[in-house]
């Protein structure tokens, strides 16, 4: 089996909280203390790794003081990949692909040239890197913006004014253009879609982490299960069965650490030109987007596609299982 490497967004979010909320082969329970399987695991099909990035999410920390930024996770993402190779050298001739969502749009891009790179230095532990996998990805902060206002207005959760004021206020062609004003309207737009689930917009809020909440039991998703996952593994037991928090760390794990995202130093208004890269390598690419994602929607993938300018070799289609359409693919 290939070995896939999965890395969760933010910046400052844990790839654990993923691999129990997500694709990973154990959920929590509602008791917050025992597990059931996923069938629909990625371990299925692969050997995968869920690394906490950067140093300060999750269980991870560091033994110094230091800023965070997308070329020093890129850094320590792949010496972390070395010496995991290095201490398990039976996987260094599988197949290696490197996965991730939201932020990861950064992260994904950024490792894999890193690693094509070193892969140059004949000193270097050789990655076998086939390709990249990034799913409601943040790649470009202009389409970024464009398309999750744009996705509030065409799914009806925010006001003709408010959209219209931030096509005539605002500037996202770049960080440092996003003015004071563009900012007042964009906190009116966010306050017009209310309190909703962001990541699904569709599925309903954690309001009781009771078993009989009638919202789980009709929809088939659980909105508390993250809750689950933080009472799980901030148990003594499990941190030690994990051999996690072995130094301590300042505070229970979370599944976002807020203060790595809010001082997040520095970072590419766009990854396209990495992207453009990597398919010229010959690496194989895959950017996939869910459609009720509000947080990095569908319309802000398609804005970077188009962007990005790559030959269509296939044309838009729908794809059926079961005599009914589930996805859409171009």
């Amino acid at each position: 089996m290939p070995l896939v490497l999965w890395l969760n967004g933010g910046p400052g979010c844990s790839s654990i909280a993923g691999a129990m909320t997500e694709l990973g082969p154990f959920r929590v329970n509602s008791d917050g203390k025992t597990l059931w399987y996923n069938k629909y695991a990625w371990n299925e099909l692969a050997n995968v790794l869920y690394l906490e990035s950067p140093a300060g999410v999750g269980f991870s920390y560091s033994n110094t003081s230091m800023d965070h930024d997308d070329k020093q996770t890129a850094a320590d993402s792949y010496t972390f990949l070395v010496n995991w190779l290095e201490r398990f050298p039976e996987y260094k001739t599988r197949n290696f692909y490197i996965t991730g969502e939201s932020y990861a749009g950064h992260y994904v891009p950024q490792l894999a040239d890193l690693i094509l790179e070193n892969n140059k230095i004949t000193n270097q532990t050789v990655i076998n890197l086939q390709g990249i996998a990034i799913g409601n990805a943040y790649i470009d902060l202009e389409d970024e913006y464009n398309g999750i206002y744009d996705y509030f207005w065409t799914h009806a959760m925010m006001s003709d004014e408010h959209h219209e004021a931030i096509a005539s206020t605002c500037n996202f062609s770049s960080s440092n253009s996003i003015s004071d004003a563009c900012n007042a309207v964009l906190d009116q737009a966010d306050a017009d879609r209310g309190n909703i689930f962001f990541y699904d917009i569709y599925a309903p809020l954690c309001i009781s982490s009771s078993s009989n909440s009638p919202s789980k039991q009709s929809s088939g998703f659980d909105p508390c299960s993250g809750d689950y996952v933080f009472t799980y593994l901030n148990s003594p037991e499990v941190q030690k069965a994990l051999h996690a928090n072995v130094t301590g760390i300042p505070g229970p794990w979370d599944s976002c650490n807020n203060t790595v995202s809010v001082n997040w130093k520095d970072r590419p208004d766009t990854v396209l030109p990495t992207i453009k890269k990597l398919m010229a390598s010959g690496l194989r690419i895959w950017i996939y987007s869910g459609d009720t994602d509000a947080r990095v929607p569908v319309t802000s993938t398609r804005y970077s596609m188009r962007k990005l300018g790559a030959p269509v070799k296939t044309p838009w289609y729908p794809w059926y299982l079961h005599g009914e359409v589930r996805k859409n693919w171009l």
